[in-house]
């Protein structure tokens, strides 16, 4: 959006210098609204008749200006490049049919004024305002489909399965009863069953605690609720 603004503005200041080239001198004292557009286009070059104001560089200086209001309004950047070539295009080709009248062109004095001046750096300036400038965003219709975006797969680099904490490639859950910082991702052993063992349910020694009807409890570790080592 700023560089929008700013190149709006320089492409206005370009067209209002532009407009104004051709009231100031462009050789030998010569304003350009003297010299005809007529001119440039004929092989003699630059005569000294005199022109109207339509008929001088006025013309194709003020259709420029024209075009860059246009181009700012509507944000055309095609619109400031043609602006701003028609200005460099009209400067550069009067400078042509000026030195084949004159034989040569020479600045200052009697040369090249400050119109010619103003008239390349307001073409530039539009230049400049056309590649600053955004050119507008296309806006949808009503009811025109969206296009459809094809979904871009999510790839990490790792298969299937792998831990993405581990640079070696392991599982998941590999450092589970494992030695280390990760572990070796074995199981220990387990230790083979006894049934007559201090863990074993059929131990004589273990105690429970069974619950009754009448809300106590029974203590004594056997099935039928008496205590003591359990009857043969």
């Amino acid at each position: 959006m700023f560089r929008t603004v700013v190149g709006s503005l320089l492409a206005l200041i370009g067209a209002a210098g532009a407009v104004w080239s051709p009231f100031r001198a462009w050789y030998g004292g010569r304003h350009g609204s003297g010299i005809r557009v007529d001119d440039l286009f004929t092989g003699v070059g630059v005569t000294p008749d005199k022109a109207a104001l339509l008929g001088s560089l006025f013309l194709p200086m003020g259709f420029a200006a024209l075009l860059t209001l246009l181009g700012v309004l509507l944000r055309s950047r095609l619109a400031l490049l043609l602006a701003g070539l028609l200005v460099l295009g009209v400067t550069v080709l009067w400078m042509v049919r000026q030195g084949q009248a004159a034989g040569s062109l020479t600045a200052g004095g009697d040369g090249l004024g400050y119109g010619v001046a103003t008239a390349f750096g307001s073409g530039l300036l539009i230049l400049l305002g056309a590649y600053l400038t955004h050119g507008r965003r296309r806006t949808r219709a009503y009811g025109e489909p969206v296009p459809y975006e094809e979904p871009v797969p999510y790839d990490d680099g790792r298969r299937y399965g792998e831990d993405p904490r581990s640079d070696d490639g392991r599982r998941y859950g590999s450092g589970y009863g494992g030695t280390g910082e990760r572990g070796t991702g074995e199981q220990p052993p387990m230790p083979p069953y006894d049934p007559g063992g201090p863990d074993s349910p059929d131990d004589p020694g273990t105690t429970r605690t069974l619950p009754t009807i009448g809300g106590s409890t029974v203590e004594g570790g056997n099935l039928d609720g008496t205590s003591g080592p359990p009857k043969a």
